[in-house]
């Protein structure tokens, strides 16, 4: 079975021969083949060139055989669309060009994303989509809103040290909070529209800051925006929504493909809440692929086991790949995942 065929049958909830397997941040970082254009390129000119980003892109591919493919970008390549740059400092921690404030964010969210603003990743995703050749699945991505605007109205790499500027305008002025969020909220749409127009298989919403929601906020404050982006995209486009902590229980009645969640939670309750015809993703813990790869395989085989009698499965990790993960991990986990039990 092809890997695109392996990765869409599973998100029917179809029985298959394995799981299949893709992994956060799988493009770049980890391999040394990524590593050796690092040296010659920043990151930002290896996105900004089609043929850099649809080389990187296709790396783990070629070394690894995943089954589905992400687009090597940055969830702030749309924020940067938008006329809000960004860059990485030397202790390689995101900053922004400036700050979106409560006086100032309608300039920038009002009007419609611009596609000539995004040629570049237009360019990159037809030379993938090509080279894929529809044997591997090929996936798109954005952050969440909330996400997306901490990182936006911080203008550096969000603190759980200190009170967060959304979250705190969000209890002083939720009118203007939500009007804010839903103009985010719309340019996200545009974002993942755009590469539904390129063909991409399914896309996964990030909203890798979720845990710096109090609970009792989450629906209001991420939740909910990320629900009427998967409302206005339609249930027909395969989406895929990860989020940290217990917050996954927010989507369990909201229409989304697959959930993807961290290595602290439990899959196997989580495909029990979402139902035989719901798919889920995860959940390996990335800190193991720093260590023994035979630890590796042994965590990988016990999930598996563990979801043997599960459909729609996809195997990932709980997070993304840290930059000292090792390739011999890498390596064990397909091993295990591939492996007859």
């Amino acid at each position: 079975m092809m890997g695109r065929m392996r990765f869409l049958s599973a998100l029917q909830c179809e029985k298959i021969d394995r799981p299949p397997v893709w992994l956060m941040r799988q493009a770049g970082r980890v391999l040394p083949e990524y590593r050796a254009l690092r040296e010659k390129y920043s990151f930002l000119s290896m996105t900004h060139s089609p043929k850099l980003c649809a080389e990187i892109t296709l790396q783990p591919i070629l070394r690894f055989g995943f089954d589905a493919a992400i687009l090597f970008a940055d969830i702030l390549s749309l924020p940067e669309a938008l006329g809000q740059g960004y860059n990485f400092t030397s202790e390689n921690g995101i900053r922004m060009d400036f700050q979106i404030t409560p006086e100032n964010f309608c300039k920038y969210l009002v009007p419609p994303l611009k596609k000539e603003n995004l040629t570049y990743l237009v360019e990159a995703m037809g030379i993938i989509k090509d080279e894929l050749k529809g044997e591997t699945a090929f996936l798109g991505f954005a952050g969440s809103p909330w996400t997306l605007a901490c990182f936006m109205m911080e203008g550096s790499s969000p603190s759980s040290d200190s009170v967060l500027r959304p979250l705190d305008w969000y209890h002083n002025n939720p009118v203007q909070f939500d009007h804010f969020m839903s103009l985010l909220s719309e340019r996200v749409i545009d974002y993942l529209l755009l590469q539904w127009e390129q063909g991409i298989d399914a896309a996964q919403i990030f909203d890798s800051l979720s845990h710096l929601v109090p609970e009792e906020d989450y629906w209001n404050v991420s939740g909910k925006y990320i629900a009427l982006i998967l409302e206005r995209l339609g249930i027909e486009r395969n989406m895929i929504v990860y989020c940290k902590g217990r917050v996954w229980r927010h989507f369990i009645s909201i229409p989304v493909k697959v959930l993807s969640v961290d290595w602290k939670q439990s899959l196997v309750e989580v495909k029990k809440e979402v139902g035989i015809m719901r798919c889920v993703q995860g959940n390996i813990s990335p800190e193991l692929m720093k260590g023994d790869p035979s630890e590796v395989y042994e965590n990988v085989l016990s999930l598996r086991k563990n979801m043997l009698d599960e459909n729609g499965f996809i195997l990932n990790l709980g997070h993304g790949l840290l930059p000292d993960s090792k390739l011999e991990c890498i390596e064990a986990l397909l091993d295990a995942a591939k492996a007859e039990i």
